[in-house]
């Protein structure tokens, strides 16, 4: 049978494996959004560039 530490290391165990895979999912959101702005960004700086050299 289990003991009570057992347990509560399951939990702790259960805990850090969960916040590290929303962690991860944030920071992979967020990453995606920063590499569309920047390459957002870059398209409209060129878009702008060619209009301004006509």
């Amino acid at each position: 049978m289990f003991d009570f530490s057992q347990y509560l290391g399951f939990l702790l165990f259960l805990t850090i494996l969960t916040m590290g895979f929303w962690l991860m999912f944030f920071l992979i959101g967020f990453v995606q959004y920063w590499v569309g702005g920047a390459l957002w960004e870059m398209y409209k700086e060129r878009k702008a560039k060619k209009s301004q050299a006509e």
